[in-house]
């Protein structure tokens, strides 16, 4: 004959199970986040027009292989870095640090830019769709910040990549602090989920007694701020 729990069983086996399976959830997040994908947000203008300041973007950590924390390695990915990815990874001055660029010329590649022009491997290459340049002005080579518009012809080294950003007169990259080690490149930009348009005038948050005032703010200029062309658009 069947025994019947106590009430007093019966609740600490339903919170038992409950704690389990939170645990199990938190430990499964994570290990998304950590090894599948990660959510982003642009906080400089360096990628614009591709991508602009407020927009949310989904980055792919499978495509070329999760870094392994605490190790200068990565897992098994089902791709590499190519030319044109738009991807995030780790300041090779500061590790502590993610930005995010474009993938401009791969490992052995001879990269060159010649009055802000680029090329690679001697060949023009075609600016992205969504590349600006703001400032007509073209630097020479022995100026400061020279770099910038002339610079090379260098060879990436061996399990290194070149990375600019798409706002090329406004981005700190690759033409002034080197290559990028390939263990330090950590996801591919996949897709835009949300973005929110800055606003000069919107309050700051400084604590739960400037909530409300935030929150009213935001609410009556959520429509306004809201940028609904970009949602759900592809990085590219």
């Amino acid at each position: 004959m069947l025994k019947q729990k106590s009430t007093g069983q019966g609740v600490l086996s339903e919170t038992s199970s409950f704690i389990r399976f939170l645990v199990l959830l938190i430990l499964a997040a994570i290990l998304m986040r950590v090894f599948v994908v990660q959510a982003y947000t642009i906080p400089s203008a360096s990628m614009e027009d591709t991508l602009l300041v407020g927009d949310f973007i989904i980055a792919n950590k499978l495509a070329y292989g999760a870094p392994v924390p605490f190790m200068e390695a990565t897992l098994p990915g089902y791709k590499a870095p190519e030319n044109g990815d738009v991807v995030i990874f780790r300041f090779p001055h500061d590790n502590e640090r993610e930005f995010i660029k474009r993938c401009v010329a791969l490992p052995g590649q001879t990269v060159e830019i010649k009055d802000k022009v680029l090329y690679v491997d001697g060949e023009r290459t075609i600016d992205p769709k969504h590349s600006k340049y703001i400032d007509a002005r073209v630097l020479a080579k022995e100026s400061k910040n020279g770099v910038r518009d002339n610079y090379g012809p260098v060879t990436v080294p061996p399990d290194h990549y070149f990375l600019i950003g798409d706002n090329r007169d406004n981005s700190d990259d690759s033409r002034f602090w080197g290559f990028v080690p390939r263990h330090l490149i950590v996801a591919k930009a996949s897709f835009i989920y949300f973005s929110w348009a800055p606003d000069a005038d919107a309050p700051s948050y400084k604590g739960l007694t400037s909530l409300p005032g935030v929150l009213v703010y935001n609410g009556l200029h959520f429509f306004s701020r809201v940028r609904f062309s970009r949602l759900a658009g592809f990085v590219n």
